[in-house]
């Protein structure tokens, strides 16, 4: 079980490590796209584009990142002053009733989406714009795989904490 949590908490600590650096190419693209737009009178399409691109990946496939690392919201009145135990039971049972359904269900309903673009290799409506459409949606469905096996770490380092006699001592 530790072996199977070390490897998804791995897989997503580098995969979060490299989408930090597309932040800085983030950054440099909106800068052109502004300079290029109201100080040449250019529109640049598919920088533009590629900008979004950037931003949906960082989201998208960030999101397994955040949940590792406990970045994401949390209405914690209560929760920070819980026992290792009590969060333990907490996140494990919010991982059952809600993340992972979630992460089920965008993984079904946006499978055939990604599916269809990729079909047709979608392109962009805009003229200029990126011929890599199907790679965007893509990323729904990669999210849901993601943010789905870094909930299942998640939930087996809970159960690790839930199983462990020498916590039995300090619980609630």
């Amino acid at each position: 079980m530790k072996q199977c949590v070390c490897l998804i908490d791995s897989v997503t600590e580098r995969l979060g490590r490299l989408l930090a650096w597309l932040i800085p190419l983030m950054m440099l693209g909106t800068a052109a796209v502004v300079i290029m737009r109201y100080g040449f009178g250019q529109g640049m399409t598919a920088l533009q584009e590629s900008v979004t691109y950037f931003h949906g990946t960082v989201f998208m496939l960030g999101a397994a990142y955040t949940l590792k690392h406990g970045g994401h919201v949390r209405v914690d009145i209560f929760y920070h002053r819980f026992s290792a135990r009590t969060k333990a039971w907490v996140d494990s049972i919010g991982s059952i009733v809600f993340l992972l359904p979630l992460c089920g269900l965008i993984l079904i309903t946006s499978w055939d989406f990604a599916d269809n673009a990729w079909a047709i290799r979608e392109t962009s409506v805009e003229p200029g714009g990126l011929p890599f459409v199907y790679l965007l949606k893509s990323l729904l469905p990669l999210m849901a795989i993601n943010l789905g096996l870094q909930g299942i770490a998640e939930l087996l380092r809970n159960a690790m904490i839930l199983i462990s006699p020498e916590l039995d001592a300090h619980a609630d």
